[in-house]
């Protein structure tokens, strides 16, 4: 089980930029957990026959289509220290913020079904006479 993206100090604060860090590792974290599939075509039985035990795969179409689905991510910057720092050299804390800045000024979210709306209405309208707040 993991809990707590986006927590700071110990849960009293939360951060935005820290939440879509923490959900970038978690996807990693969960790629890990789907395992690794073995079988004729993720092993490229095929390619490794043709290409024999003296050549190189980094040409082959293959390992080009595959090689990066195992440590994708979306924030992270893999690339050479040279063309990090021609774009900028932006650490991972700001290319979160960013991102988190990006999400927040322009995500639409699907409105709830109608009976989920109303359920949920139903509840805080409960609690709320409960408590005497109404």
């Amino acid at each position: 089980m993991i809990y707590g993206g986006g927590m700071l100090e110990m849960g009293i604060t939360m951060s935005f930029g820290q939440l879509v860090m923490d959900n970038e590792i978690i996807a990693m974290t969960r790629k890990v957990l789907e395992g690794i599939p073995v079988n004729d075509k993720t092993l490229a039985v095929d390619v490794i026959k043709s290409v024999g035990a003296r050549g190189h795969f980094l040409a082959e179409e293959h390992t080009v289509k595959h090689m990066r689905k195992l440590s994708e991510t979306r924030l992270m910057d893999r690339r050479m220290r040279q063309f990090w720092v021609e774009r900028g050299a932006k650490d991972l804390a700001t290319t979160c913020d960013e991102k988190a800045r990006e999400i927040l000024e322009t995500h639409k979210p699907e409105p709830l079904p109608e009976h989920v709306h109303k359920t949920l209405l139903k509840i805080i309208e409960q609690r709320e006479n409960e408590l005497g707040i109404r």
